[in-house]
């Protein structure tokens, strides 16, 4: 690890200099503390008194005087090279450190103009932190500059190079805890460099602060040494630096001295990049590290060394609030006021309570200020993409469900053509599976981004491919997050069942966006978008390791405002779902399509149609005549191939029964008016699925999720749900259906059993169905196949 001497470059910081800066830190480091502590008093013009502190004392105190001396230190170089730079807060409870700040710059007052520069907007900012009705304790959408939610740890890094993808002039400062590192999404995010093209994109500079503990614990890259920390950076791409002292002089100038060798590097690096020259590739002779900060410093520093006898500055006592008992113990208070007191607000501070001169200055102006900066409000940016007309790439068919297609291979076609006309604002995000999903399609414009070597058997890799593949769920969420959260546009394809990896990251997300909603200043950006294939009615191969339709349970557990759920039945389908999302915003669109072979039901005018209305009767596929004995509703492609194949059943079975049958895409519209804005008014919804008519629903997911959705409907005690219940094996596709009784056979019997009165008259057909199920069982296992009649089933002509 390279520690740079003072002898290797001139003092970067003179006198003036080093006072302004020491002077800015420690402002900073005041208005941290008094928002974890202080009601009142802000500039301590009278003797702190128990009614001026907090009742609950709440927030983060370890993490955050690294994390203002990142930035102060930071606002130097912007304004030195006029840099576009952005910070990205890993550590993510260091929330009051973010938020002093923007405030000392002048960011939070310009979106917060309640929250003035001066005593009484001192005050609301302190008042504020951590209490009801104010901002959280970590990094969140209310504050200024950041871009992701501190709420977990680990997605720091992937969303910095996320932001530093396509766009060249960007930094992306980053600043990673030590407790943070440990987390398996940060660990793999190290490897991102292989993936950053230095000719195209921007830089990001991680700054592993190494402050020694988490909560209550040591941290691990703390405590293996030197040697071995180098080793493991060095190995992931990274040429690291080390600056670490516990003397403020020493490690001003060390940093400082660091900051402008890295950047430096930096742009000697993109200066090698962008000259036309054919460059090393990671793993290369000649093949230039990206250059990093380890920054070693107390946790906690410059607060109170020892409290009651035990060291707390440089432990993790030091982890969140070091003096917990200032309102009723007098020494603590008084300790406080000595902690407060030491960073000399009084000459950081005029009478009226606004920063001085000196550290105003210290700020960069306008957008190059860390908390105004358009990239951290990503909607700023957002240029709508140019989307080719789907209904182009649709599938032609003869007659409803008697043309094979791949769906996902349909979307191909048309994503391609996407990625062509957005070369800049447009990436396909995928676990390594792109081609097994079907979507290879876009190979024919652009690579797979691989910046490491290359060997002859090797294809489709390109330093400036815009198809994002990684064997890690994580990091293909968090690298899209960051492109979205900047104001690009992005697609996560993923196997259905190992989605639920990013569950936790989705989470964040969508509460991110859920909050940002409500923040006038935020500017809506591209939706989060997931297409989840290789589902669970086709990994029959695979076996019941891979079946697992969970997500969407998940998913809609989340606010409505910014949930979506669509299930197209066919490729036609598909297409128009995909062109809406990718026209959205502020969403989490998630799009369940099968990759294998499948029937396609509707011409490419009635998908866009039926796509636009969400759910709708198919009357072609019943016979009714308005007045149904029973509906056979069905969501998902797999469970509507069944629908309509118990559709064909009762007409050949039972020909007087009158059969309604009806497909869902957007499974929000189940949901009434008052839960979801997709939801269908009563009315409308009794018209379709009227009150004392049973309703026999074939569903792609777990069968509760419907009946949740639709407990207020009138006609909920007449609706019975088939779905998936984790029955599943290494079988053939058609026996995945039947053993979780979602198959044709058992609808019908299904509909049998429900339908008043028709058990009695249709006793011989249901036994039939029971042995032709048995005989499926006897067929599979003796040919290893599904039986013609089922295989090769065709909507009939009529």
């Amino acid at each position: 690890m390279r520690t740079l001497s003072p002898t290797q470059q001139a003092q970067p910081l003179d006198e003036e200099a080093l006072q302004t800066v020491d002077a800015y830190w420690r402002a900073c480091n005041y208005l941290a503390v008094g928002q974890i502590y202080l009601l009142d008093n802000p500039l301590l013009k009278v003797p702190l008194l128990p009614e001026h502190i907090k009742p609950r004392l709440l927030g983060h105190w370890g993490t955050t005087p690294g994390l203002n001396l990142v930035y102060a230190h930071c606002n130097r170089v912007i304004r030195e090279r006029d840099l576009d730079m952005m910070y990205i807060i890993g550590p993510g409870h260091g929330g009051p450190a973010i938020a002093a700040n923007a405030w000392l710059e002048g960011s939070y007052t310009d979106h917060y103009p309640d929250v003035r520069q001066d005593e009484t907007g001192m005050r609301r900012l302190f008042r504020q932190f951590s209490f009801p009705g104010g901002i959280p304790s970590h990094v969140a959408p209310e504050i200024p500059g950041s871009i992701h939610e501190g709420g977990e740890l680990g997605y720091s890094l992937a969303h910095a190079f996320g932001a530093a993808f396509d766009n060249p002039d960007l930094v992306v400062a980053c600043v990673v805890g030590d407790g943070e590192a440990e987390t398996g999404a940060l660990a793999t995010s190290w490897q991102s460099t292989a993936f950053l093209d230095p000719a195209r994109d921007g830089a990001v500079l991680p700054i592993l602060h190494l402050n020694g503990y988490k909560i209550a614990n040591p941290t691990v890259l703390a405590r293996i040494g030197d040697e071995a920390l180098t080793r493991l950076l060095e190995g992931c791409g990274w040429q690291p630096y080390l600056v670490e002292g516990d003397d403020p002089e020493h490690v001003h100038q060390a940093l400082a001295r660091t900051l402008d060798t890295v950047l430096d590097e930096i742009a000697d690096i993109q200066r090698e990049a962008r000259s036309g020259a054919e460059q090393p590739r990671r793993g290369e002779d000649g093949w230039r590290p990206w250059p990093m900060i380890v920054l070693r410093t107390p946790k906690g520093w410059t607060g109170p060394h020892t409290v009651d006898g035990k060291q707390v500055e440089g432990t993790w006592r030091a982890h969140q609030v070091p003096l917990a008992e200032v309102r009723n113990n007098a020494a603590h208070l008084g300790m406080l006021e000595e902690w407060l007191r030491s960073y000399r607000p009084d000459e950081l501070f005029d009478d009226d309570g606004a920063p001085t001169a000196q550290l105003t200055a210290w700020a960069p102006d306008g957008d190059r200020r860390m908390g105004s900066n358009p990239h951290a409000n990503g909607g700023r940016l957002t240029r709508d993409l140019e989307l080719p007309d789907f209904r182009e790439y649709g599938v032609d068919i003869d007659g409803h469900g008697r043309t094979t297609s791949e769906s996902t291979k349909v979307l191909a076609r048309w994503l391609a053509e996407v990625m062509r006309r957005n070369p800049e604002t447009f990436r396909l995000f995928g676990p390594d599976e792109t081609a097994s999903n079907r979507l290879d399609a876009v190979y024919d414009v652009t690579g797979k981004t691989w910046g490491a070597r290359v060997l002859p058997v090797d294809e489709n890799l390109a330093v400036d491919g815009r198809v994002m593949e990684v064997l890690s769920e994580h990091l293909c969420e968090g690298w899209l997050e960051g492109y979205l959260l900047t104001g690009r546009h992005g697609l996560f394809s993923c196997y259905e069942a190992f989605v639920h990896i990013v569950d936790s990251m989705f989470n964040q997300h969508a509460k991110w966006l859920n909050t940002s909603r409500r923040i006038g200043w935020r500017a809506p950006i591209p939706s989060l978008n997931y297409l989840l294939t290789s589902h669970v009615w086709r990994q029959d191969h695979n076996g019941f390791s891979h079946q697992d339709p969970g997500f969407i349970d998940h998913v809609v557990n989340k606010k409505a405002a910014v949930i979506r759920v669509y299930l197209p039945p066919d490729a036609n389908c598909l297409l128009s779902v995909a062109d809406h999302c990718l026209r959205s915003r502020d969403y989490v669109n998630v799009v369940v399509a099968g990759k294998q072979p499948e029937l396609v039901w509707l011409t490419m005018a009635e998908a866009a149609a039926h796509c636009a209305r969400g759910l709708g009767v198919w009357d072609w596929a019943s016979n009714d005549d308005g007045s149904p004995d029973v509906v056979l509703a069905c969501a998902g492609d797999v469970p509507t191939l069944e629908t309509l194949a118990a559709a064909d059943l009762l007409r050949q079975d039972l020909p007087d029964l009158r059969v309604r049958v009806v497909n869902i895409v957007d499974l929000m519209r189940l949901q009434p008016p008052s839960e979801h804005p997709h939801g269908m008014p009563d009315p409308e919804y009794d018209a379709v699925f009227p009150p004392d008519v049973p309703v026999i629903f074939a569903y792609h997911g777990y069968p509760w999720l419907i009946h949740r959705l639709a407990y207020r409907r009138h006609n909920h005690d007449h609706l019975h749900v088939r779905g998936y219940k984790e029955e599943g094996t290494t079988t053939t596709p058609f026996d995945m259906v039947l053993v979780n009784d979602l198959d044709r056979y058992h609808l019908v019997m299904d509909v049998i059993d429900r339908v008043p009165g028709l058990a009695a008259r249709a006793a011989v057909v249901r036994q039939q169905l029971v042995d032709k199920r048995a005989e499926h069982r006897r067929y599979v296992r003796e040919h290893g196949t599904d039986m013609p009649e089922v295989a090769d089933w065709l909507w009939p002509e009529r």
